[in-house]
């Protein structure tokens, strides 16, 4: 091969070889000033986006966001009722379970009630004996009336027997004094004379007697009747105690934190369980003072459960707490010791949740932003209060 041959071969690869690298990189045979403006146009682009973002979130904010207050120290709470028994016992029966939905006077538990049948079988007795005793006295009472007229009678039977005797102790006495009567005779009319005012006197003082003995008497029933009252208020209240012997529901709600068992000895006051309430929860946030100044009652609240993600509870401010929780602590802070941090405090804020769907349970956490923004609700709904389903635990 001659020397031209070859060096033709070799200026004819040159391009083939480039050809390949420009099919593979096509961006390589774009002359430089097109790059540039591709690239120009992305900075822009994104520059663009970039500050409709900004513009977008600059005027939500100052428009609605700055408006709105949030804290995720918030949680559910409800009025739980303790149920306690009245009355000490043995429990002989126990009729529901945990987290069990009961309704209002429904059964949960009844005590041993033989021992208060028994009580109630003796105030009866008293109360009949106090009946009878006050029924003795009064008729111990007509009785001492008929006494009284007895006396009475006496008294004027002797007080005529008297007035005979005076006037014929008179007469002997005179006939003896002229001598035409004996002196024996005026003797025996002074004796007799004597014993009339003698019986005059024993009959006054029976019948003083007779009625000093009513008044006695009427003492003696007015006690009687006290006796029979007491007696009645004991019998009521043994009825009492025998029907605290069965533990009923006080409200609709569910069973919680059960602590009694069948058998079990408990006493007055003691705690057997609690039912939470199936209807009226609400929120409690704690948010920082700071955040309070334009928060008014009735503002609307957009409360996010972290049990239900994606779910809105909506609501209103109800009310705002009277003090810090701080000045509720039950040894309150004395900044006069002359160490003092200012640390910013929390006021508790009632949130009524409007009606929704979902059963919220008490101690829930939740997230409540406040539009501080918007108008307080009317008065007719703000007094309201919500009825917001509580965990049925079904």
């Amino acid at each position: 091969m001659s020397q031209h041959e070859t060096s033709f071969k070799a200026e004819s690869q040159v391009p083939a070889e480039t050809a390949k690298q420009l099919i593979a990189n096509p961006e390589a045979a774009k002359p430089p000033a097109q790059k540039g403006k591709l690239r120009r146009l992305l900075l822009a682009g994104a520059a663009v986006a970039v500050l409709a973002g900004a513009a977008w979130y600059g005027w939500d904010y100052w428009t609605v966001g700055r408006f709105l207050v949030s804290t995720d120290d918030a949680y559910v709470k409800a009025d739980n009722t303790t149920i306690a028994p009245k009355v000490s016992g043995y429990l002989s029966n126990v009729l529901v379970g945990d987290n069990e939905h009961v309704h209002a006077d429904q059964v949960l538990a009844r005590i041993d009630d033989r021992d208060f049948k028994v009580a109630l079988d003796q105030a009866k007795a008293d109360v009949a004996a106090a009946e009878a005793a006050v029924t003795s006295k009064r008729a111990q009472l007509d009785v001492q009336q008929s006494v009284i007229e007895a006396a009475r009678a006496t008294l004027a039977v002797d007080t005529a027997a008297q007035t005979f005797a005076a006037q014929e102790n008179k007469r002997y006495t005179d006939l003896a004094g002229t001598g035409f009567g004996s002196v024996q005779n005026a003797q025996q009319a002074q004796s007799r004379y004597a014993s009339a005012q003698a019986a005059i006197a024993r009959d006054t003082a029976n019948l003083a007697s007779a009625l000093r003995q009513v008044e006695l008497l009427k003492a003696e029933i007015a006690q009687a009747v006290a006796a029979q009252e007491r007696a009645s208020a004991l019998q009521h209240q043994a009825e009492l105690n025998l029907g605290y012997t069965t533990i009923t529901a006080p409200i609709d709600g569910v069973v919680g934190n059960r602590t009694l068992r069948t058998g079990q000895f408990v006493q007055a006051g003691t705690q057997l369980m609690s039912l939470v309430p199936a209807t009226g929860a609400y929120v409690i946030a704690n948010f920082k003072e700071t955040q309070l100044t334009d928060v008014r009652k009735g503002q609307p609240v957009e409360i996010a459960v972290d049990m239900f993600p994606g779910q809105v509870v909506r609501g209103h401010v109800d009310s705002l707490a009277p003090a810090s929780g701080q000045e509720f602590a039950l040894l309150p802070p004395d900044n006069a010791t002359g160490n003092f941090t200012k640390v910013v405090q929390r006021i508790p804020v009632k949130i009524a949740l409007d009606a929704t769907a979902v059963e919220l349970r008490p101690g829930m956490s939740v997230i409540p932003t406040i539009a501080t923004l918007s108008r307080p609700a009317s008065a007719s709904h703000t007094n309201s209060t919500p009825k917001v389903a509580v965990a049925s635990f079904k």
